[in-house]
């Protein structure tokens, strides 16, 4: 039997600020960053590889907390480790020192998920199956076992999930059916980052068009009058049929928030995502009665799945964004589906980073055939971004995700990716990105000691 030999970090970041790929009213010069694990083991071609995805510095923290996350893999007998996947993620998630750190949240948190990604991404290679398909043949007291419903009682039991489930088992064949002729929706945020110029806002909306996306996002907050310039070219090139999305990065006050949004109403977004801070839960159902019918959208910085009960439970928000790499992996995001189908309120994920929608095509999949069942209102985020870095991209056509086919959680990279993005010695970072690199490196010391972890 293969046995698990070693936990390989590596702190991988991409020069998004050099094109104000990523740029928004709160992160204007973000770095693309992965903390990138490799579980290996002892048999050959066998290995597991997730991340967790940042925007540049603070990468190696995360890194070194997958690195403390992943220690207690080693040695342990692979098969034990994917057939147990709910006792695995327990057992990592329950070292009460690193809990401390957070818990469930911060950079213990995104640790987690990063070893966690790779260790479902063993299961479905050891399984010879894509993640959406492991998932979708797992039966619903299976994927009960796997989910984290800890603190959830009062919103959600097992019984009921494991009900949810099994109303829609016996039809998960044609759902399947249907996805594997026509992809699963996506919208795009690729034309409406916030350091774009008219010209390129202009000519990526009119690409999108072209490309048969039906839900184009753009990026909004940092000037009302600039707002309401660019949403008007947007929606002169999409036209009023199309849906458009805006998206503030958490940069507004809750009064704010209503003031700003109820002057672009004329532009009719479907969201408005982010509006203030993600923790604030009854600021969110503040802002959500008040710009009615535009709906509410957040989640890709909900911390953990307790979170995602109190803004259902408070019926604070229209749209659940979860992330496939903030979310302690797929144990918690199954919690959060099975909340989300219980409230009655559409998972659409967050992809906006690298590697993510590598990631949430397969989630996305997966909800559709074994969990909401529906597609009403669900469409998940494209980013037209790094995709060329992954050994299994995501396909994206006439604005829908395509099945992947290949074994795996589509989260391997390209060794070439390692050795060029690798951070700080990289062959980009050490060469041509070496000016960047040392604004990337923090001063440790009143002397300016540097330190490159």
């Amino acid at each position: 039997m293969p046995t698990i030999t070693a936990i390989d970090t590596y702190d991988v970041r991409f020069p998004t600020s050099l094109s104000a790929d990523g740029s928004d009213a709160m992160n204007k010069d973000g770095d693309y960053s992965a903390a990138y694990v490799v579980v290996r083991t002892d048999q050959p071609g066998l290995a597991g590889y997730g991340f967790t995805f940042t925007i540049g510095r603070g990468n190696d923290l995360c890194v070194s907390a997958a690195e403390l996350r992943g220690r207690p893999l080693l040695g342990r007998d692979v098969d034990a480790v994917v057939q147990d996947l709910g006792g695995t993620y327990r057992d990592l998630q329950s070292d009460s020192q690193l809990r401390w750190l957070g818990p469930d949240k911060g950079v213990e948190h995104l640790g987690l998920a990063a070893v966690m990604n790779a260790v479902w991404d063993l299961a479905a290679r050891r399984a010879e199956k894509p993640l959406w398909r492991l998932l979708s043949d797992m039966t619903p007291t299976q994927l009960v076992d796997a989910a984290d419903l800890r603190y959830l009682s009062d919103a959600l039991t097992r019984d009921e999930a494991i009900a949810m489930l099994q109303d829609l088992e016996p039809t998960r064949a044609s759902r399947i059916a249907e996805l594997d002729a026509t992809g699963y929706p996506c919208y795009t945020t690729s034309a409406g980052w916030l350091g774009y110029s008219d010209e390129k806002l202009r000519r990526l909306c009119q690409e999108a068009v072209d490309a048969g996306y039906r839900h184009i996002k753009l990026k909004v907050g940092a000037d009302l009058d600039e707002d309401r310039r660019r949403l008007a070219i947007a929606r002169e090139v999409i036209g009023w049929d199309a849906a458009l999305m805006i998206d503030a990065n958490q940069v507004w006050d809750v009064p704010q928030a209503v003031e700003w949004v109820s002057a672009l109403a004329e532009f009719k977004p479907l969201w408005i995502e982010e509006p203030t801070s993600p923790d604030d839960v009854l600021g969110h159902a503040t802002i959500r009665r008040a710009v009615a019918p535009i709906g509410v959208a957040t989640g890709e910085h909900g911390m953990n799945r307790v979170l995602f009960k109190q803004l259902f439970q408070a019926e604070a928000i229209d749209f659940c964004q979860l992330d496939a790499a903030r979310l302690g992996s797929v144990n918690e995001v199954l919690a959060v589906y099975l909340l989300a189908k219980k409230f009655d309120v559409p998972v659409c994920p967050h992809a906006g980073g690298v590697g993510l929608c590598e990631l949430v095509q397969h989630l996305s999949i997966f909800d559709y055939v074994a969990v909401s069942g529906s597609l009403e209102r669900r469409v998940t985020e494209y980013v037209d971004h790094l995709h060329e870095h992954f050994v299994e991209p995501c396909i994206v056509e006439d604005g829908a995700y395509q099945l992947p086919t290949a074994p795996g959680y589509s989260a391997e990279m390209h060794e070439s990716t390692l050795t060029a993005y690798s951070f700080p010695n990289g062959d980009f970072w050490a060469g041509e990105g070496a000016a960047l690199a040392s604004r990337a490196l923090p001063a440790l010391s009143r002397g300016g000691l540097l330190a490159a972890r």
